[in-house]
């Protein structure tokens, strides 16, 4: 034993490969290599006859992904989805996250921590469930609303064209505040992180140059917490594009780009189908981080 670690000692490159290729190996075989077997499907078609795969190359799959009005109506309802859930987050987390590092106590912080991430240590879908049953028309929040006179303002936000439905819980709206509530704690975290290495003396020469608060926040401390915005957005934006059990469980029917890819290679069998719909996300992501490099959110990494 003494010998092989005196072995290892002389020789540090090869003792950091032996460290390195475990995980390489099952990263690149189970998790890339799966996610690239799942895409490579994408470039075959399905027989419309025998439902079976043509394995052959074409672009007919991807064709039929954005030319198709049914899959352009789910690409485009998931993608209304995602932005409108993480503005949303931003705009929730940014107080929030700005008030736990400039103003709360170290003992008031720990407790905003915690609180922040106690719902990420609870089941999935008990939470999904739960909130399913909270948004219901005989659930807590619509007994709460009615108890305090705002029944009616829910009914005639439920009739409203898009976002309406017959109860919070099968409406696209319910769905919304369920998105919300599962990613909030990935944009506030990246978010307090940021704010926290944003310099105290900044603000105070801020302050002493005469900006107001609110000047202060917008040019000062919003600029230098655009990477941890840019984190927390790529977190709710993807979550939300891949999610297929909120979108399953609670809100009103209709397909999102994690129950088509569920359900076609599954039910219908149509893994070509669903590996085009994967792609569907990355391709997104990557244009949403690109515009996001261009406009500057990365520069003060």
């Amino acid at each position: 034993m003494t010998a092989l670690s005196t072995f290892l000692y002389r020789r540090p490159t090869l003792y950091v490969a032996l460290l390195l290729i475990p995980p390489l190996l099952w990263f690149g075989t189970v998790y890339l290599g799966s996610l690239f077997t799942l895409l490579a499907q994408s470039i075959y078609s399905i027989d419309e006859f025998t439902a079976k795969i043509v394995y052959e190359p074409t672009l007919a799959t991807y064709k039929q992904v954005v030319t198709q009005r049914a899959n352009v109506d789910i690409i485009l309802r998931t993608l209304s989805m995602a932005i409108a859930v993480t503005i949303a987050c931003a705009a929730i987390a940014l107080p929030i996250a700005n008030y736990m590092v400039r103003y709360a106590s170290a003992r008031t912080r720990a407790l905003f921590y915690v609180g922040v991430m106690l719902p990420m240590w609870m089941s999935y879908l008990v939470k999904v469930y739960a909130w399913r049953l909270i948004l219901a028309k005989q659930g807590i929040l619509s007994w709460l609303l009615d108890t305090v006179g705002l029944g009616a303002a829910l009914d005639a936000v439920l009739r409203l064209p898009g976002i309406g439905g017959p109860s919070l819980s099968s409406s696209y709206l319910g769905m919304f505040i369920v998105f919300v509530y599962m990613w909030l704690p990935f944009m506030i975290l990246p978010l307090a992180a940021a704010l926290e290495k944003v310099p105290e003396s900044l603000l105070q020469a801020s302050a002493d140059l005469g900006a107001r608060p609110a000047q202060t926040f917008r040019t000062v401390t919003l600029p230098l917490a655009l990477p941890g915005l840019a984190a927390g957005s790529v977190f709710t934006f993807s979550l939300t594009l891949g999610d297929y059990i909120i979108p399953s469980v609670v809100g009103a029917p209709g397909y999102f780009i994690g129950m088509m890819v569920y359900q076609q290679q599954g039910t219908a069998g149509n893994i070509p189908l669903a590996a085009a719909f994967s792609v569907v996300p990355i391709v997104l992501i990557m244009i949403y981080l690109s515009l996001a490099k261009r406009a500057g959110a990365f520069d003060a990494l």
